[in-house]
């Protein structure tokens, strides 16, 4: 039996492929040893690269990568004039053997030069700014809460329960009491006097959460840790300073303060960590109307990550399918035979995607609310994680229809998405009926 050898036609005629390195490029121009180079990672490098595939004729180049080495080179070619895509590794897996960097270069060029490799999804060049500045917040307030659970910790280690007593040392209350401490205040009722008129605990609980030994390397202690727990808040401010001055740029540029801001404003909750500006009138303007916070769950936190992450532009994916997908909030379909082997959900440190998680666990807490419904039908067939994803993808799907076709958010009332499943409810036990052949004489129902 003859073999028929197969030649794949040549969609970039003019393709470079490039291994990112954390010092040195491997860049293939072609499928020959002469055509592979190597170039180290400084900016004078970076410019004899960009030289050098213009020598060679090239106009399309495909770079695969972790981390943040492959900002540079990307740049730099962008602004050279190249067609320049980013690859996912999972895309360019080369068959089992030897294994090096030139290979690896070579592969990648093979592949883009037949049109087989798809760019990854890249912002614009604001939501990139912003996004830095968001990521940079996120750090921030983690750095914060390690030193708040530090401060918990010093008071604990001297058997002082103000953790029990007051929900939150950091607040206006603990506070408080914790700089009073610092400044030699020992007297439990005094301290106790403190707390804001809104903690629920009595005062007399109170004091009795400040009674302990007063170590002096604790206090030592609890007194960095306040101070540093200061410097990371003055710069989360900072932060708050600097993504509003952006926004309101970014307004002015796109000319959207004229735009429908007649949208009724919705009140939720404010969480403390909240970014410290109008977020929903700035989403409002940018949007042209459409208001976000109108679905349930959805936050400051969560605005922030849909508008650092992707932007309100969301015209890249074709569909709302292709948008969770990209989070990795859709099941990952593996089929062999004719048949589902697994389904899961693939794992994504997509910072989406966790606002997402994050909005839809709220969702579940809640005790009334049309996605809660959802929910709850969902935590009840397969636990709350599986809720929590499902919850997140319906989320995803709603904010790409309202960011996409710029609709208000509809969602069924609660009485008429209760009723729908009742109806399919029914249907179903029809169906097991019929399949039963049970007759009417048989069935028998029991008074609760």
């Amino acid at each position: 039996m003859s073999q028929k050898k197969v030649n794949l036609p040549v969609v970039n005629p003019h393709a470079a492929g490039i291994d990112i390195g954390s010092r040195v490029h491997f860049v293939a121009v072609g499928q020959n040893s002469e055509d592979v180079k190597s170039f180290g990672c400084y900016t004078n490098d970076l410019v004899r690269l960009s030289r050098w595939l213009k020598s060679e004729g090239v106009t399309s180049v495909a770079m695969e990568s972790t981390g943040s080495y492959w900002k540079g080179v990307f740049q730099q070619l962008q602004h050279d004039g190249f067609e320049v895509i980013l690859v996912n590794g999972k895309h360019t897996h080369n068959v089992k053997g030897k294994k090096t960097d030139v290979l690896d270069c070579q592969w990648i060029q093979r592949l883009h030069s037949l049109g087989l490799l798809s760019g990854s999804f890249l912002p614009d060049e604001f939501t990139t700014e912003l996004r830095q500045y968001a990521r940079n917040r996120e750090q921030l307030i983690e750095q914060a809460g390690a030193y708040a659970t530090k401060m918990k910790q010093a008071l604990r280690l001297m058997n002082i329960r103000l953790d029990v007593a007051i929900r939150d040392i950091t607040g206006e209350s603990g506070r408080a009491i914790v700089s009073a401490i610092l400044q030699g205040q020992r007297d439990p009722a005094a301290l106790a006097s403190l707390a804001n008129f809104r903690v629920k605990k009595s005062k007399q609980e109170i004091a009795s959460s400040l009674e302990g030994n007063w170590r002096e390397e604790y206090l030592f202690e609890l007194r960095l840790s306040q101070e540093l727990f200061d410097i990371f808040q003055q710069k989360i401010a900072e932060c708050d300073k600097q993504i509003d001055q952006l926004l309101k740029k970014h307004l002015q540029e796109k000319a959207a303060a004229s735009a429908n801001t007649s949208v009724a404003i919705v009140k939720k909750k404010i969480n403390k960590n909240a970014p410290k500006l109008p977020l929903q009138q700035l989403s409002i303007q940018l949007t042209g109307g459409i208001n976000l916070y109108e679905v349930e769950g959805v936050s400051d936190a969560t605005v922030l990550a849909i508008l650092s992450e992707t932007g309100f532009d969301l015209s890249k994916f074709p569909t709302a399918k292709h948008f969770s997908s990209w989070m990795a909030l859709s099941p990952n379909n593996k089929i062999s035979g004719g048949k589902i082997l697994s389904s899961h959900v693939a794992h994504h440190n997509n910072k989406l995607a966790q606002a997402l998680r994050r909005a839809a666990n709220a969702i579940g807490n809640m005790k009334t609310g049309k996605l809660n419904q959802f929910f709850k039908r969902i935590a009840f067939k397969y636990g709350r994680m599986a809720a929590i994803t499902a919850t997140a993808r319906k989320l995803s799907v709603i904010i790409w229809n309202m960011l996409t076709k710029k609709e208000p958010y509809r969602y069924e009332e609660t009485t008429i998405y209760v009723a729908k499943l009742r109806r399919l409810q029914l249907k179903s036990i029809q169906r097991k009926i019929r399949a039963l052949n049970i007759q009417q004489n048989e069935l028998n129902f029991v008074n609760v």
